[in-house]
């Protein structure tokens, strides 16, 4: 290896690295900022101008795009023909590439960028250069991150100035992988404006043109959710359960996951200190209360003997009081934004119980597979607005009611369709979930329920088509019902509430989950 060319957005190590490359007499090549920086640091560094002839231009849009960089990169070594052509054209072989690209998304997404900013900062010349060094890896290698200067550095120390083929691939693999991302980010956020010159306006889809997912493999799982079917966990770092840390116990399964993501987004909802626990998708129980510890106990009460084996959620750090009365349960696992020092000793005692950590949440598309394609959506987000509340029945819920019901609402969304949710204050009694019928839902929700349902009220996630529902559910004892209504026998539901003298609000929003 004689000759590299260093040209880096992202300079962190870069002048270390190259003090590396000298040391085994690989001459410098570089451009701009990353040229003015080696030589600050006293390095010799001949500039792309020198070799090409010819000098930058076009405010730096033209650089490096030469065929005396271009054929220095993807000449193979082995070609007569090529070795030909590059010492008749006097073209000096480059061995190295180093480039790291225009911060293109930090620059797109920042607050106020202008279009023309956004344009400019979709790099050419970097892309050109690390897929011409990457096709051909056998004779180039390609550094596209910070990260491995130290492993390509101990291993021109151990090689003598020379890498490994494997070491060659792998690096061809990175750079490959890094410009179809570069690519994709940039068709991502060009596909979200309007028109050009108005990065600010919108486009009117909300969905992508394109559905674009490229996530890594974190971890690969014992299996899916049964024993035959392979798995493995692909997240972003952006947020969420994806990139939760993992405190202590036994490595995650497939249905733990996606049980944890059910716990997850059911306890966004609430501001106060809240618990969730859920088994197979579904609550079994969720609590807002003035502490983790009361939450997590009102929660329990709801359905203590479906609770074996849950995970939980917590909307709040987890404090000595609590632990201790989650460790008188077996659960799987538990999600909070932190727990405090006394409360990971008391849970830690258990040794298989995991124990996660949740940092920033994350509201992208949700997006489910089926046979040979996926559906997108925009998240359900949007719970209720206070002016489009309606009362539709002859009698007003209390103050106590209203509280009861919003709570219940927040719940409900988070229930597998056909949902029935009986509530007391901030606390579910009963959960009717995943039934064909609303009449069903609403009688399973009453036989779960271990407390008395008198005096509660009841949440359904869709409209009422029938009175029947209304009259099964006034025959536990509920005084109040919430419902979005939209029924062409809206009338009739709402006179049946009346015969049984229940308040009814009406949300004009539908919370089906399938």
């Amino acid at each position: 290896m004689h000759r590299a060319l260093l040209s880096v957005t992202d300079k962190t190590g870069i002048v270390e690295f190259a003090q590396k490359l000298i040391t085994h007499d690989i001459e410098l090549i570089s451009t701009g900022g990353t040229a003015r920086l080696l030589r600050s640091a006293n390095l010799v560094v001949c500039d792309v101008a020198e070799l090409t002839g010819f000098p930058e231009m076009l405010d730096g849009r033209v650089k490096t795009l030469h065929p005396k960089v271009a054929g220095g990169i993807l000449a193979i070594r082995s070609s007569s023909d090529h070795m030909a052509a590059i010492n008749e054209q006097s073209i000096s072989l480059i061995d190295m590439v180093v480039v790291n690209l225009y911060a293109f998304e930090k620059t797109a997404n920042r607050e106020g960028v202008s279009f023309d900013e956004i344009i400019e900062n979709i790099d050419i010349g970097g892309p050109t250069m690390i897929r011409a060094a990457a096709k051909n890896f056998r004779d180039v290698a390609v550094v596209t991150d910070p990260g491995d200067y130290a492993r390509i550095a101990a291993e021109l120390d151990a090689g003598e100035g020379a890498l490994p083929a494997s070491t060659h691939w792998y690096l061809a693999q990175r750079a490959f992988a890094l410009t179809a991302t570069y690519d994709r980010a940039i068709s991502r956020k060009l596909q979200c404006i309007a028109s050009p010159g108005a990065c600010d306006s919108a486009s009117s889809e909300k969905l992508p043109g394109t559905l674009d997912i490229r996530i890594p493999k974190m971890s690969k799982l014992r299996y899916g959710e049964n024993p035959h079917q392979s798995a493995a966990l692909y997240a972003s770092s952006e947020g969420g359960l994806g990139s939760a840390k993992k405190l202590h116990g036994k490595d995650l399964s497939f249905n733990n996951l996606v049980d944890l993501d059910a716990a997850w987004q059911l306890i966004q909802e609430f501001e106060n200190p809240a618990a969730a626990i859920i088994k197979h998708t579904n609550p079994c129980g969720c609590a807002e209360q003035e502490s983790a510890a009361e939450a997590f106990r009102k929660a329990l009460e709801c359905d203590p003997v479906s609770a074996f084996g849950s995970v939980l959620a917590f909307n709040c750090e987890l404090d000595t009081e609590a632990a201790q009365e989650i460790s008188t349960l077996f659960v799987e696992a538990i999600a909070a934004p932190g727990y405090s020092r006394e409360a990971l000793e008391i849970l830690t005692k258990k040794r298989d119980l995991r124990l996660l950590e949740i940092g920033v949440e994350t509201t992208g598309p949700a997006i489910k597979s089926i046979s040979g394609g996926f559906l997108v959506q925009s998240q359900d987000d949007l719970s209720w607005v206070d002016s489009q509340l309606k009362i539709a029945t002859e009698r007003s819920p209390s103050e106590d009611e209203m509280k009861a019901l919003l709570f219940g609402w927040k719940v409900v969304k988070h229930v597998k369709s056909n949902a029935i949710v009986y509530v007391r204050g901030g606390q579910t009694v009963g959960v009717g979930a995943g039934q064909m019928s609303r009449v069903d839902a609403a009688r399973i929700g009453a036989s779960k329920a271990v407390l008395s349902l008198d005096g509660t009220v009841a949440s359904s996630d869709a409209f009422f088509p029938f009175a029947d529902g209304v009259d099964e559910i006034a025959g536990h004892g509920v005084t109040a019902i919430i419902q979005p209504g939209g029924s062409k026998r809206d009338q009739e539901v709402i006179d049946a509430a009346n015969k049984h003298g229940l308040a009814m609000v009406l949300t004009g929003i539908r919370h089906f989950r399938h």
